[in-house]
């Protein structure tokens, strides 16, 4: 059993998190586990002209708070996208921090899969810090991956795919992206779901397990 009591999302760019986990998220409010969020950069280099600089991060709040993580719960910081590896050593300091404060069950990471660079610095620096206290699961991004292995399928319900999706409808700045469309991620949710008999699902890598 992987204990699931406090969970941390870490979450590369503002959305990443939500588009990986967010049903996931969903059902882990319902349930009533404390669900800790991070994202590492809003992105404001990759916001259209006329855009706010501080855009995503309203968005951000928005979209976490209409899952049910508590504004308290939601840490954002200010790294430059695309650029984290010039600052690898900052941000495994910063999530070892984290994780002495909030000292979370499970983390939910990008996948070992993930092209991006910003998500691989993100998977690398977490294994690194959680590797010895909290089970790791890779969440998947199909448009970054050249491959994920499924290991891990959440049951999830109609409503918690629901509240994902109007989640991300608070990212009005990212709505042209494909992957926003609701057809889509309802989709996805209802076939990987169809390999295991459940409604929808969200699926995960298995990076770590710690049985305690």
């Amino acid at each position: 059993m992987i204990s699931l009591n406090r969970v941390m999302v870490l979450s590369p760019h503002t959305d990443d998190g939500e588009i990986g986990a967010g049903g996931t998220i969903a059902r882990l409010i319902e349930e009533g586990k404390d669900v800790y969020y991070v994202a590492f950069s809003s992105c404001e280099e990759s916001l259209h002209k006329g855009l706010k600089d501080d855009t995503l991060k309203k968005e951000c709040i928005e979209a976490t708070g209409l899952l049910g993580i508590p504004k308290k719960n939601v840490i954002l910081l200010d790294y430059k996208v695309r650029y984290f590896y010039q600052h690898r050593q900052e941000i495994l300091d910063e999530i070892i921090r984290h994780n002495k404060e909030i000292s979370p069950d499970v983390v939910f990471v990008p996948s070992f899969y993930d092209t991006h660079q910003d998500h691989q610095v993100i998977y690398n620096e977490s294994l690194r810090a959680f590797k010895k206290s909290a089970s790791i699961l890779g969440y998947e991004h199909p448009w970054n991956n050249l491959s994920f292995t499924t290991h891990i399928y959440f049951k999830l319900e109609e409503r918690h795919i629901q509240k994902k999706i109007n989640a991300l409808k608070c990212y009005k700045s990212q709505d042209f992206r494909s992957y926003f469309d609701e057809k889509y991620i309802k989709a996805s949710a209802y076939a990987k779901g169809v390999e295991v008999n459940f409604p929808y699902t969200e699926t995960y890598e298995l990076i770590r397990l710690l049985i305690k």
